[in-house]
């Protein structure tokens, strides 16, 4: 192995790259832009959001309820009957374990189905107004792209009221919104080490469970099968695309970028030798199920978070990147290489749909850009079809950032926009800032995850599944909670 790495090392393309890489390394250390970014004056935006008009609201609302909790007297519910023995059981009332229902939403939300999840997420927000009522000394967790989530969610609201159709939009439109802000309860939820180190874990075995039950699937034959999931003409050799617990290939891939960008940092965080075998037979699960979606953007996007994570942590492992391309051309089967490097032929009907598609919506667009269409499937067929290219017809516009303009306008994208700014911002900042491994790993795990679930964004309606939605704004919360990680209580670890 030695001998191999002299090699490698006294060879001149290696020295070119490597040379390369410093110098780049340098200009990015020393950018003015860079360095911008990776340093926010978190201390100004926190003072000015003390003294925002919302803030000092927020303060008055907080005092109102704490007078209701306790003219109500509502302790006194909690502390009688059943309420008190469990009361005895978790230490305080297991309705004000919020980071247990906010958990349990997270974490079973691949699983369960959505209004299931969305009983165990509005059962997490009472759990915390129950908190907020409770405690006057509450205070809300403040990220500076929380703000930016109050607005999305009112300006999705106000898209859904408005809809051509809103009896079509209404129901998909308050469930959206809905899970937009449970963002802002798991941030609230999550308030020490233990519980977002446990939660991070759980979320990886998950994701296990849900990429077992869909190798499952595909060695048996389970499960519903579309025609158009593939070209058959082209493809002749896949007959069978793995969706596992969420009904589609491309939702499936989408969530595990997410779910396998957490699993590699669990495993190189985990501290014995137990662990180290445990999260790579997860990650290895899910790596297979991945490749059984046959979901090329979501593989596109894997590879790009994989990009990403190198990036952070080693960059100078992307030297390699050639070599292990080349590595597993001999190693993945034909039909898997066939379906990669298919990506972008137009003669393929997939590929060829969703540029129709994209021809269409922009055409749609152009008269409904200001203030879109409104959510739903419902909306988009009223409208889309007067401008349909080649007569192609979809219920969406298989692009995420083209969607959300149809639902809700322009304003409602630069919010969004703005929203993964400063969330990717904050990620970076922190990372720059962090001595701790574990949180610098999973800070590098999220943003790497959902840089390559953006990047499969542009391929497909990342939100048509409400529950990979859901999950979406669940890492939003994670984001802005590894960032904040080595500040909370309890620095115990799980790996």
């Amino acid at each position: 192995m030695e001998r191999i790495q002299r090699i490698v090392q006294a060879s001149v393309l290696y020295r070119v790259l490597f040379a390369l890489c410093l110098w780049f390394g340098r200009q990015w250390q020393g950018s003015g832009i860079i360095q911008w970014f990776i340093h926010p004056p978190l201390h100004r935006e926190r003072t000015e959001s003390d003294s925002s008009v919302f803030t000092r609201l927020w303060r008055r609302v907080h005092r109102g309820l704490c007078r209701v909790y306790e003219a109500l007297h509502l302790q006194n519910l909690f502390d009688c009957g059943a309420f008190a023995r469990l009361r005895l059981r978790w230490g305080s009332s297991v309705f004000l374990k919020t980071w247990l229902w906010a958990g349990a939403a997270a974490v079973l939300a691949p699983i369960l189905p959505t209004m299931a999840v969305l009983g165990l997420a509005l059962i997490a927000a009472f759990s915390l107004l129950l908190q907020i009522m409770d405690r006057r000394d509450f205070e809300l967790f403040y990220t500076p792209f929380n703000r930016y989530i109050w607005l999305y969610a009112a300006i999705y609201l106000v898209g859904t009221l408005f809809s051509v159709t809103l009896s079509g939009s209404l129901l998909g439109g308050v469930l959206t919104v809905a899970f937009i802000l449970f963002a802002l309860v798991l941030e609230n939820a999550i308030t020490t080490q233990r519980q977002l180190d446990t939660l991070l874990m759980l979320l990886v075995m998950a994701g296990t469970a849900v990429s077992l039950y869909g190798i499952c699937q595909y060695l048996f034959g389970w499960g519903y099968q579309s025609e158009a999931w593939v070209d058959s003409d082209m493809f002749s050799d896949i007959t069978f695309r793995v969706t596992a617990t969420l009904e589609n290939p491309n939702m499936l891939g989408q969530y595990l970028i997410l779910a396998i960008s957490l699993g590699g940092a669990e495993l190189l965080s985990a501290k014995t030798w137990g662990k180290r075998v445990f999260y790579l037979c997860c990650c290895g699960l899910m790596c297979v199920c991945m490749l059984l979606t046959f979901a090329r953007g979501a593989w596109l996007g894997l590879l790009f978070a994989g990009l990403v994570f190198v990036l952070f942590l080693q960059p100078r492992l992307l030297l390699l990147s050639p070599l292990l391309l080349v590595g597993l051309y001999f190693v993945l089967p034909d039909t898997v290489i066939a379906r990669f490097t298919s990506i972008g032929d137009l003669s393929d009907q997939s590929t060829s749909y969703r540029v129709y598609i994209w021809m269409g919506t922009l055409a749609m667009l152009r008269d409904y850009w200001l203030c879109g269409i409104g959510p739903g499937d419902a909306a988009f067929n009223l409208v889309y079809p007067r401008y349909s290219y080649s007569g192609v017809t979809a219920p969406h516009s298989h692009n995420l950032f083209l969607q959300i303009v149809c639902d809700a306008g322009i304003v409602a994208l630069v919010i969004f926009l703005l929203l993964l700014f400063h969330f990717f911002r904050d990620l970076c900042a922190a990372f720059c800032r962090e001595k701790d491994s574990y949180s610098r790993l999973h800070q590098t795990a999220i943003t790497a995850g959902m840089a390559g679930f953006l990047v499969q964004a542009m391929t497909d309606y990342s939100f048509y599944n409400y529950r990979v939605l859901f999950l979406f704004w669940v890492f939003i919360a994670l984001g802005g909670l590894v960032a904040r990680r080595s500040q909370m209580l309890e620095g115990r670890k799980q790996g």
